[in-house]
């Protein structure tokens, strides 16, 4: 594929009538090698993609965007390169959906951290992309909120949301953040946290994986309405 990010593809099993497509990102000064572990535990009739974030950190470190931290403890991005992201994320999604063949219904984009809130950000801003995202550890961007898709473009979408209960990175109030506005909207919500750190425990990547499977159990595959 000819894609505007650099990326990692897991092909779905040979003989797959109709596959689906699981686009992942990592989070802050990481690379796509990360998340591409998981890809031997996403169901088989999945393609996996797993993206390099665009802003160079470091030697194999890349962001979404950078941010910072006031005296205050508020978290501050670099505005021009999330909104530059986000389009090419959404570019990169498009694209790679029109080059396997495989409509927007049987598309979900993922991320862990900063990867989850280009997921999240996609899914509630351009959810014509898309059926669904599974977000990992991550939290919603104010600058998002003005952008959101009106009601009846995210009828019928779907949110993986988990947490750690000890995540002392992004803390757990900012997953109550997205389930209280995700509630408001017509999105199908699954809701998990565990007692772990900033980090994918065992039993998380399990459920998250049940979760995709059921996903695209007795799905068509059209392109959601």
């Amino acid at each position: 594929m000819n894609l505007p990010l650099s990326f990692l593809h897991r092909p779905a099993a040979e003989g797959t009538a109709q596959p689906w497509l699981l686009v992942l990102m990592h989070g802050i000064g990481s690379n796509e090698d990360d998340l591409f572990g998981l890809a031997p535990h996403v169901p088989a009739h999945f393609h996996v993609l797993s993206l390099r974030a665009p802003n160079v950190m470091g030697a194999r470190a890349y962001a979404w965007f950078e941010f910072g931290v006031t005296p205050q403890g508020e978290r501050v991005i670099n505005e021009a390169q999330e909104v530059a992201s986000r389009q090419t994320v959404a570019q990169t999604v498009a694209s790679a959906a029109q080059q396997l063949g495989i409509a927007p219904g049987r598309v979900v984009v993922g991320g862990f951290s900063q990867g989850g809130i280009m997921a999240l950000s996609l899914l509630l801003t351009q959810p014509a992309l898309l059926q669904g995202a599974m977000v990992m550890h991550s939290r919603l961007l104010p600058q998002v909120l003005p952008l959101l898709a009106p009601g009846a473009a995210l009828q019928g979408r779907q949110l993986w949301l988990s947490h750690g209960t000890r995540d002392q990175v992004i803390p757990l109030a900012n997953a109550h953040a997205i389930r209280a506005l995700v509630e408001t909207l017509p999105i199908t919500l699954r809701y998990a946290d565990y007692p772990s750190a900033h980090e994918i425990i065992q039993q998380e990547l399990g459920e998250a994986m049940a979760w995709l499977q059921q996903l695209g159990a007795g799905a068509d595959g059209s392109a959601p309405q």
